[in-house]
C-alpha cells in the first residue's frame, strides 16, 4: 500500500510540473552521438527511464513514458523495450501510440500478460538474447536485494525485470532498469555506454552505483532514474573508470 501511495503522489508530481509547461524537453541538449564501426549511433535521454537511440534510420524506444516529453514529436518506434511493468516504465497507450505495424517489442513476461501477446512480441527473461534486424539485444538481470517494500518484499523482485545490452554497430549500450549492483551485473564486460539507475529506495544510492561502474568499467556513464534524487549528490559520484554524463530529469 505505501508503494502505492508513493507511485500515484509522483504521478501527481508529474502531472502538475506538465501543467506548468514543463513537459517538452530540450532534445538538443538531451542528445549525444557516438561513434560505431561504420556509422553514428544518437543517443536521447528524455527523462527518467526513458531513452531513444537511433542508428541507421533505426529507432529504439527504452521504457517510453508520456510524463517524460511530448512524444507526438518523436520518431516512432523500429523497437520498443520494456525493462519490466511499473508504471513510470510500461506505458501501454504510449507504446501503441508510438508503434507501427511492424514495430518489435520486447520485454518481459510480466508485461507481455498485461499487453496481450502478439507475433511481433518477444518475451526475454534474465540470460536470454535475440536478435532484431541484426542488434542483438540481451537481458540481463535486474532486481533488489538491499532495498524492501515495508522491510520485507524487494521493490524489484529477481527474475522479474530486465536490464538490456543493445549491441549496435559495435557499441554495447547498456540501460540497466530499475537494480542494484547485484553480482551479476558486476561481471558484465565490454559496456561502452552504461545508464545506471541513482534513486533511493528503489534502486541504488551513491555507492551502489559507484560500485558497479568501477566493476564494469563503462566508457560513458549516465545516471538515470534520478526522479527522487539531489543534484548534489548525483553530482557528487566519483568513478575511476569512465566519463560521467549528467542529463536533466525534465526541462
Amino acid at each position: 500500500m505505501k508503494f502505492l501511495l508513493v507511485c500515484a503522489a509522483l504521478c501527481l508530481i508529474n502531472s502538475l510540473c506538465m501543467a506548468d509547461g514543463q513537459k517538452d524537453i530540450d532534445m538538443a541538449k538531451q542528445s549525444d552521438v557516438y561513434a560505431g564501426k561504420t556509422s553514428d549511433v544518437k543517443i536521447t535521454y528524455i527523462g527518467h527511464g526513458s531513452l531513444m537511440i537511433e542508428n541507421n534510420g533505426k529507432v529504439y524506444h527504452i521504457d517510453p513514458w508520456s510524463n517524460m516529453g511530448d512524444y507526438s514529436k518523436l520518431p516512432k518506434a523500429d523497437v520498443i523495450l520494456v525493462t519490466h511493468e511499473h508504471f513510470d516504465h510500461y506505458d501501454k497507450a504510449l507504446i501503441k501510440q508510438l508503434s507501427k505495424e511492424d514495430t518489435k517489442i520486447i520485454t518481459t513476461a510480466t508485461v507481455a500478460e498485461d499487453y496481450g501477446k502478439t507475433a511481433n512480441l518477444t518475451v526475454l527473461a534474465n540470460g536470454e538474447d535475440t536478435v532484431v534486424d541484426g542488434v542483438k539485444v540481451e537481458a540481463v538481470p535486474s532486481y533488489n536485494i538491499k532495498h524492501l517494500r515495508d522491510g520485507k518484499n524487494p521493490f524489484h523482485p529477481k527474475g522479474r525485470g530486465n536490464g538490456y545490452i543493445l549491441n549496435i554497430d559495435g557499441l554495447r549500450i547498456y540501460a540497466a532498469g530499475d537494480t542494484e549492483n547485484v553480482p551479476e551485473l558486476k561481471k558484465l564486460e565490454k559496456i561502452n555506454i552504461a545508464f545506471l539507475p541513482f534513486n533511493l529506495p528503489y534502486t541504488m544510492d551513491k555507492e551502489m552505483f559507484e560500485d558497479l561502474a568501477y566493476n564494469i568499467q563503462a566508457e560513458y556513464l549516465y545516471p538515470y532514474h534520478t526522479m527522487s534524487t539531489d543534484q548534489k549528490a548525483i553530482e557528487s559520484l566519483v568513478v575511476p573508470f569512465g566519463t560521467i554524463r549528467i542529463r536533466k530529469f525534465q526541462k
